[in-house]
Formats: C-alpha cells, structure tokens, sequence
C-alpha cells in the first residue's frame, strides 16, 4: 500500500507540471485536435485520480494490503471490531485530506455547472426581449446590433445560435454559412460540458498554473474542431474571411467586445479572440497526424486513465 501510494504521488505530480507543459507547447496537437483534447481530458481525470488515490492509499495502509481489503478493514473498524488496528494521526491526517480534496473537486464541478445554468437561463430571457427568431433558419435567433456577433447558447431541451443584424449585414451567404456551421459544431459535439469540466478544475485549483494552461489549450482545440467542421461545408478562404471580419469588428468595438465576451462566457466558448495558432493552422495547413502517432496518443491517453486504476486495485487482482 504504501508503494502504491508513492507510484500514485508521483504520477499525480508529473501529471499536474511537466505534462501539461509539454503538451501546451506540442506542435502536433493542432494536426489531430481530436486526440489532444482526448489526452487533455485523461491527463485532468488522471491526475486528480492519482492525488486523491495517494492520500486515500497512505490513509488507508494500516487497515489492509490493498484498497479493498483496507476498505473492508475500515468498516470493520467503524462497526466496533476489536481485532482491526486503529490508524495512526497521519495516516487519519491522510485520509482526512484525500476526502476533503474529493468533496472540493465534486462540490467546485457540482457549483460551477449550477452558476452556469443560471446564468444562461438568465440570459435566454434577455434574447426573448432582445432577438427575433430567424426566418430561413431554425433554432436561430437575431439580435438588433451592428457589430457582427455569433455565439451559441447550450440547452437540455433545446439549444440556439445567436447571430447579429450586423453579421447579417457584412457577411456574405457562403460566409455566414461557415459562422453558423461552427457555431453548431459547439452544440452539436456539446463543447460546452468539456469547457465546463476544465473551468472547474481551474477554479478547484487556481494555485495550479497548469489548470489555466490546461483550460486555454482545450478551448482553442475546440476552436480547431468546429474550424474543421465549418470546412466540410465552406473552403479555406471563405471561413478565414468570416474569421478575420468578426474578429476585427470585435477589436474596434471595446464595449460591443466586453458584451460578446460576457455572453461567450455563458455558454463556455472562448471570447472574440482568435488565437495565432488557430490562424496559422488555416494559413498553412499540415498533414494530419499520421496513423502510428494517433494510435500512440490513443494508447496514452489509455494508459493514463487506466494506471491510477490499476495501481489502487492491483494487488487483489494479482492475487485473483
């Protein structure tokens, strides 16, 4: 148990410094956005697996050999049996820590995702005074501003996409044709429960500098991700032209820019800003990544989420 826990601290360690810094700095993640987001998630649940796994594995040695069997020994413990070893101060310090840590996390998600329903319940009833609903498409609504705007609001029931008068206005059909299939890629492909998750454990953690590395590399692979669903309908040249005119509109217009960037915030996407990264990648597009390197990332992302697991219940299942 007590190695087990040692494996674990580490593991926990490498997976909230030097990884995440690394894989902010891959170049390859921008080829096969898909597998990175999927590595991003398994370093998140890995690590917060393996913290609360070595404190809860230290916790627990005194009680058994194994995470099972410490857990058996510990409800032995808790219902009065006089043969169960009582744990030491740091060992209940431990353990103490482990359960504090798990009801942060559980209870800062649990928040979150509360604050953030509000908040976009509060700011649907702003667009049933604002915005009309738009006649050629469905679940889309027009707000009455000049600033060319485009966001979408995630719902249980029912989601929509919010275009402006002036996006309207300034962009040509093919244009607004790639805005809007983006947009419905976040809603469709639900990028706002991964933003939400990845908020969360920034909030959990704000004295972690990789929790904010970790949400501002997610939020600009989603970005990639409806980029490479808007090209399925319009090309290169067209989606960067809808890019470039929104985003510059937005950088001449402080006020309007605050206002989109509070309603981007409500749905968890990313403000008016457009990453160089994300340009670049539609300026000068790479192969994307080869077949082995998907797989290993595949495999890795695998092997994160699998060797915390393994490493808190192994023992019982070698000895089965």
């Amino acid at each position: 148990m007590l190695l087990t826990s040692y494996f674990l601290a580490a593991l926990a360690i490498a997976l909230a410094w030097p990884t995440p810094l690394a894989l902010s700095k891959a170049k390859w993640t921008a080829r096969a956005p898909v597998q990175a987001v999927l590595l991003w998630q398994a370093i998140a649940l890995g690590g917060g697996l393996s913290m609360i796994g070595s404190m809860l594995v230290w916790g627990l040695a005194p009680l058994g050999d194994d995470l099972i069997s410490a857990l058996h020994g510990g409800w032995l413990l808790l219902t009065g049996a006089p043969d169960v070893p009582y744990p030491g101060v740091v060992h209940l310090f431990a353990l103490s820590t482990a359960l504090l840590f798990g009801f942060h996390l559980v209870s800062t998600l649990i928040l979150a995702a509360w604050r953030t329903s509000r908040q976009r319940a509060k700011h649907r009833q702003l667009l049933r005074l604002l915005s009309n609903p738009s006649e050629t498409r469905p679940n889309t609504l027009v707000i009455d501003h000049d600033m060319p705007v485009a966001y979408c609001v995630p719902g249980i029931s029912q989601s929509v996409t919010v275009l402006s008068r002036g996006l309207l206005t300034k962009l040509s059909d093919q244009e607004q044709q790639a805005v809007i299939a983006h947009e419905r890629s976040h809603l469709e492909q639900r990028h706002d429960l991964l933003i939400l998750a990845f908020t969360a454990w920034n909030e959990a953690l704000p004295w972690l500098p990789t929790s904010r590395l970790a949400l501002d590399a997610v939020r600009q692979l989603i970005e990639m991700l409806a980029d490479d669903k808007a090209l399925e309908n319009v090309t290169k040249h067209t989606l960067l032209k809808a890019i470039v005119t929104v985003a510059t509109a937005a950088a001449t217009d402080d006020s309007s820019s605050k206002n989109h960037s509070s309603n981007a915030g409500l749905v968890g996407m990313p403000d008016g800003e457009v990453s160089s990264r994300r340009l670049q990648r539609l300026l000068s597009p790479q192969e994307p990544l080869g077949r082995p390197q998907r797989v290993a990332v595949l495999l890795s992302t695998i092997m994160l989420l699998i060797c915390p697991t393994v490493l808190l219940i192994a023992p019982r299942l070698l000895a089965w």
